[in-house]
């Protein structure tokens, strides 16, 4: 029995794990990375599911072609060409990432360093254009998580009730957009919406929009600027780290390096959705 005992722990050809392999072949780090992107992926999930329920469950929704139409410099009118522009950075910085991950895997130490600050740059310009979007929306349009000035009538309908200048009876045409301008420290309710009725061809002034498109815009794009923040400044670190020769001691292929790309394509991935249900529906 004794020999029959130290024959099975001699075999090392029987599958185990004593606790030093890695599962999966990954290390416990990419382990715990993963866990950690898909908890937070259930987190944004919650978050854009409950903006969709609310955004197709109101018929006087923004329409995001007349929310996001500035440009720097003054420029108006010109629909969702700045959160373009946004998007492509951040998809260019994932690129860059993923070329720091290669040189990572060949030990090139100067290329991952080089690839790395290109990243971080990326990364520092969206939140450069973020910043200015959050700008100008809350200091030229004055829109906060209480005050939304934009709206829009989504279907073809008849105001059922006198108030704010539209009479009983007037009609309006669906998708027609209204924003609130400040002038002389009063806002002014701007429309464009009769079109058959008593005040047919009028401008009419209109209730504010939703709030909840103002509060949720501000907090699910400000939770993911927050994470875009917070990995550039691990990029940073870890930059720093592979320029002093730490990870090239370790010869690991860089693994730390690997291990933030992988949360900077996440959080690359998630501005995509992001994008298509604030900005595209």
């Amino acid at each position: 029995m004794a020999s029959e005992t130290i024959a099975l722990h001699g075999d090392h050809s029987a599958p185990s794990w004593s606790g030093g392999s890695e599962p999966f072949k990954a290390s416990y780090g990419k382990l715990m990375m993963w866990y950690f992107l898909l908890s937070d992926a259930f987190t944004f999930a919650g978050f854009l599911i409950a903006y969709g329920a609310l955004r197709f469950s109101m018929p006087s929704w923004p329409v995001p072609d007349f929310v996001f139409s500035s440009l720097p410099g003054g420029i108006h009118h010109k629909p969702l060409i700045f959160v373009t522009i946004m998007t492509f950075v951040l998809l260019a910085s994932s690129f860059t990432m993923v070329r720091a991950v290669q040189e990572g895997q060949q030990e090139n130490k100067n290329g991952v360093v080089k690839w790395m600050l290109l990243t971080i740059i990326g990364g520092l310009m969206f939140l450069g254009c973020q910043a200015w979007e959050w700008t100008t929306l809350m200091g030229s349009e004055h829109m906060t998580i209480k005050v939304n000035p934009f709206g829009t009538h989504t279907e073809n309908g008849v105001y059922l009730e006198d108030g704010h200048d539209v009479k009983k009876g007037d009609t309006f045409k669906a998708g027609t957009s209204y924003l609130i301008h400040q002038h002389d420290g009063h806002f002014q309710h701007l429309a464009y919406k009769v079109s058959d009725g008593p005040n047919a061809g009028q401008t009419k002034r209109l209730e504010f929009g939703p709030k909840a498109f103002g509060a949720l815009f501000f907090f699910i794009t400000g939770f993911h600027g927050f994470h875009v923040f917070s990995g550039v400044a691990f990029l940073l670190i870890i930059c720093l780290n592979a320029a002093s020769g730490l990870y090239e001691k370790r010869k690991n292929k860089y693994e730390m390096v690997e291990k933030i790309g992988l949360y900077w394509h996440f959080v690359d991935l998630v501005w995509v959705f992001v994008f298509l249900l604030f900005y595209l529906l």
